[in-house]
């Protein structure tokens, strides 16, 4: 096996255990929901950051995943969901 061949199949099954576990989020609160979301912009931003800056794309990665998931559940609001129309 090449390793560009070794590398492709090690992201494709990085992706579908990704999507394997994102499967079981359908039923989140609010809460749970922002954190998630935060959580994954914050390590993808954070990935993109140290990638560019010549630092650790994983450590970025972590750390901005952390950061993001803590900053998303912390401003969910408990409103009960309560919409205008």
């Amino acid at each position: 096996m090449t390793k560009t061949t070794r590398k492709a199949s090690a992201t494709l099954i990085a992706l579908m255990i990704g999507a394997g576990a994102l499967g079981g989020c359908s039923n989140l609160n609010h809460r749970e929901n922002r954190a998630l979301t935060g959580g994954a912009i914050g390590a993808a931003g954070g990935a993109a950051i140290g990638a560019v800056t010549g630092g650790s794309a994983v450590y970025g990665g972590l750390l901005g995943g952390a950061a993001g998931a803590a900053v998303g559940a912390l401003s969910a609001d408990e409103g009960g969901g309560h919409r205008r129309r």
